[in-house]
């Protein structure tokens, strides 16, 4: 049998060290591919080229049996490229996206290249998993992270993932290692509460800039908050369909016409 196909993608840039030891880590469970951004893509949620060209190049960052590629679009771009023309002729077995530098957990995950990526395996019918990390330094120190990247990946591959489902993997800040373990959460219904701060530039005309806080009153226990807040890797089922199907009957009693 062929081992495992392994897409490695990220939204940090090809060069990150957060992708470099994800690379080495799927390393030792299959055949990698890595196609990722030649730059920062990082809040880029599911965005797509659509009015610009598209460029693919070979490369090769670090010693390794990994084959690599930048591309100029986004992580979703990366995605739709490697499907479509990297690895036309065989449909990978996982991707696999990150490791992040920073959080992904709760509300951050609507605006996640990182992630965007994972869903966009997960609507192709491929299975994906998102990995962050609670540290946004380009120097984290991800060396705890890697039997957990294999733990997790390895569980995928062996068992699948339900139809239009990924997963949403964050780990705690280095300084939380060990970790507790690994706990299967729902995202916290958290909120960031964002203010513009006024600036102006040489020439004296003003521009904005975004900045905000964290809120979290969702102090339930069953949150990707919460075991991350207690040293657990957290990991979320994620699926992209966005009907709230709660609100379904009601509507439908409501609005429905003939």
């Amino acid at each position: 049998m062929n081992p495992p196909l392994i897409l490695v993608t990220n939204d940090d840039g090809i060069t990150a060290p957060g992708i470099r030891r994800l690379i080495h880590a799927m390393n030792g469970l299959g055949t990698v591919v890595v196609v990722a951004p030649d730059s920062p893509q990082s809040g880029m949620g599911h965005a797509i080229t659509l009015h610009d060209s598209l460029r693919l190049r070979p490369m090769q960052i670090d010693a390794g049996p990994q084959t690599e590629y930048s591309c100029s679009g986004t992580p979703v771009d990366c995605v739709k490229l490697a499907l479509h023309e990297v690895l036309k002729d065989r449909k990978p077995d996982l991707i696999v996206s990150g490791v992040n530098h920073g959080s992904n957990a709760s509300v951050n995950v609507i605006y996640s290249g990182t992630m965007s990526a994972a869903v966009e395996g997960a609507m192709q019918a491929v299975p994906s998993i998102g990995f962050s990390l609670l540290d946004s330094r380009w120097d984290a120190d991800f060396s705890a992270l890697e039997p957990y990247l294999k733990q997790i990946a390895r569980n995928v591959l062996d068992q699948g993932m339900p139809k239009g489902t990924c997963l949403n993997v964050n780990f705690p800040h280095a300084d939380k290692a060990p970790y507790a373990g690994v706990r299967v959460a729902r995202q916290a219904l958290g909120f960031w509460k964002e203010e513009f701060e006024e600036r102006f530039d040489p020439y004296g005309k003003p521009y904005f800039w975004m900045r905000g806080d964290y809120f979290n009153p969702d102090g339930a226990t069953d949150t990707d908050i919460w075991a991350l807040d207690n040293g657990y890797v957290s990991v979320v089922p994620t699926h992209f369909d966005l009907t709230a199907h709660g609100a379904l009957v009601d509507l439908k009693g409501r609005l429905d016409q003939q």
